[in-house]
């Protein structure tokens, strides 16, 4: 089963211009809780490095392109995300890292719950411990 999770957002475009739509619990699978965007990103600068317990993402990159690595403990995939018409879905308990901004992107990610420190998984070993937890013997 693949890591990446790419949605298609509906898209409406005419002679001035494009529209997308993204709705919660239509477009994306969860209720928006809260909406975050990342922008002066620097190409050597990266981010994320972390997991969490519970909370589901999709990650839109509105202007330019970045890398993914996606980690659920057992395998890695990346991703280069360059379109405004689709959404990285980044469920719970997937280890996550962007890097290689390009000078223009923005990243604009949607949430599923409202910002939470202990939903966040920031040491990879203990990542990899709960995941080896979590499956069992």
């Amino acid at each position: 089963m693949s890591l990446i999770k790419l949605i298609d957002f509906r898209t409406f475009a005419d002679s001035r211009g494009t529209l997308a739509v993204v709705e919660g619990n239509l477009d994306v699978p969860f209720d928006i809780r809260r909406v975050y965007y990342l922008y002066g990103l620097s190409g050597d600068l990266q981010r994320g490095f972390h997991a969490h317990h519970e909370l589901e993402q999709i990650a839109i990159c509105l202007n330019g392109s970045c890398s993914f690595l996606l980690d659920d403990g057992q395998s890695k995939e990346r991703l280069r995300l360059d379109s405004p018409r689709q959404g990285l879905r980044i469920e719970k308990m997937i280890w996550h890292e962007m890097y290689d901004f390009s000078a223009d992107c923005v990243l604009m990610v949607l949430a599923s719950e409202h910002y939470d420190e202990s939903d966040y998984i920031r040491d990879y070993e203990q990542f990899v411990a709960e995941v080896k937890h979590a499956a069992g013997p």
